[in-house]
């Protein structure tokens, strides 16, 4: 099962966030910093300092969702150098980086093995 198929756009909120916010203060984030409309069906990506948490935030025709990865080892390969607060991604590009790979050069987190959670 692939996450957030057939999405009409994604956009990658470049600088990192403070984690505390949910899901009001990333609404407020995207049309006020980003400046685009948090109802279009759009899911919007974020990610903290340590780059090691990321959410994404979206409006599925009933309500807002926001949906949370912890990475236990690695860190998300954020995008660098890019002039603007927003990045457009495509939909395989994001499934890229939930999968861990750094979409600018293709190469993905070590895969974990764990036998119990602490």
């Amino acid at each position: 099962m692939r996450m957030f198929a057939d999405v009409p756009a994604v956009y990658l909120h470049r600088e990192p966030v403070d984690f505390r916010q949910s899901i009001n203060g990333l609404s407020a984030r995207v049309e006020g910093e980003m400046g685009l409309p948090v109802l279009s069906g759009a899911v919007f990506v974020f990610c903290n300092r340590r780059r090691d948490k990321l959410k994404i935030l979206y409006w599925d025709k009933s309500g807002f969702a926001l949906w949370y990865k912890r990475l236990e080892e690695a860190r998300f390969h954020w995008p660098r150098g890019w002039p603007d607060v927003v990045m457009a991604l495509n939909e395989e590009q994001l499934q890229w980086l939930l999968a861990g790979y750094d979409i600018t050069r293709m190469q993905p987190h070590k895969s974990l093995q764990y036998a119990r959670v602490l």
